[in-house]
């Protein structure tokens, strides 16, 4: 255990990393339920990963602009072939979703086949190192959650599937290198299954849900030295679970009396 690592030098940033995934991912979660299309951060997370490390192969550090354009590049293309499997397949869509996650994880495997690094590049994408994020990356998400959080506002009650794909493609293309593949997909998700049965105030639980999520996981992982998104994708779990609970006890408490 190690208490002198609750320090904002050292958890500042990653929490202002969090609150920027969490800024564009809660709402964005929304209509990913409506839309019964849950695995599609997964997919384009893992897609927007292989961009990454084909840029990394090709030379071009993934901190660069080069190697920025080549993620948001293979995101677009991801998220546009999903706009069109899911007007054209639309009853298949989840399979497919599946289906090109497995194509972008084994083609990252392939890719890194002749590394010496690859196995740390993988550990890199999937755990993340959201401790170590940089200012530039931290003001990359911020311009970008300001972009789509503003689109997102101005259409949320027309958001069409093109826009939704693209601005999806874009958040997450800049998220799953601040965090992880994993937490990038818990960060959407979690908040928005222990949410989804209410009517009212449901954006403002799910944002506490996800900030008291982050919260507790990075101190955990500073004080207990546990890697910090692993334990994050626990917290939330964790924390909507107890919403959960929390929220069915209040009902039959207020139906008793």
């Amino acid at each position: 255990m190690n208490s002198d690592a609750l320090t904002l030098s050292i958890l500042g940033p990653a929490m202002v990393a969090g609150m920027l995934v969490l800024a564009t991912h809660v709402p964005l979660d929304m209509h990913v339920l409506k839309r019964g299309i849950v695995f599609i951060d997964l997919a384009i997370a893992q897609i927007a990963g292989l961009g990454v490390i084909a840029a990394d192969r090709l030379g071009w550090e993934p901190t660069t602009w080069a190697g920025q354009c080549a993620a948001l590049l293979a995101a677009l293309v991801g998220a546009l072939l999903l706009t069109w499997t899911e007007r054209r397949w639309p009853q298949i869509q989840e399979a497919l979703i599946g289906t090109f996650f497995a194509l972008a994880a084994t083609a990252a495997t392939l890719l890194l086949a002749g590394d010496a690094h690859g196995g740390e590049h993988l550990k890199d994408l999937l755990v993340g190192q959201i401790l170590w994020v940089s200012r530039d990356q931290i003001l990359l998400m911020a311009i970008v959650s300001i972009i789509v959080f503003a689109t997102w506002f101005a259409k949320r009650r027309s958001f069409g599937r093109v826009t939704f794909y693209l601005a999806f493609a874009l958040s997450v293309t800049t998220s799953v290198q601040l965090v992880d593949v994993y937490l990038v997909f818990a960060s959407l998700i979690v908040p928005a299954i222990a949410v989804n049965a209410l009517t009212r105030g449901a954006l403002t639980s799910a944002y506490s849900i996800g900030v008291i999520g982050y919260v507790v996981g990075l101190a955990g992982s500073a004080v207990f030295d546990l890697p910090s998104g692993p334990l994050i994708v626990w917290t939330l779990a964790v924390c909507a679970v107890g919403f959960a609970l929390a929220r069915h006890f209040l009902l039959r408490y207020k139906a008793a009396t």
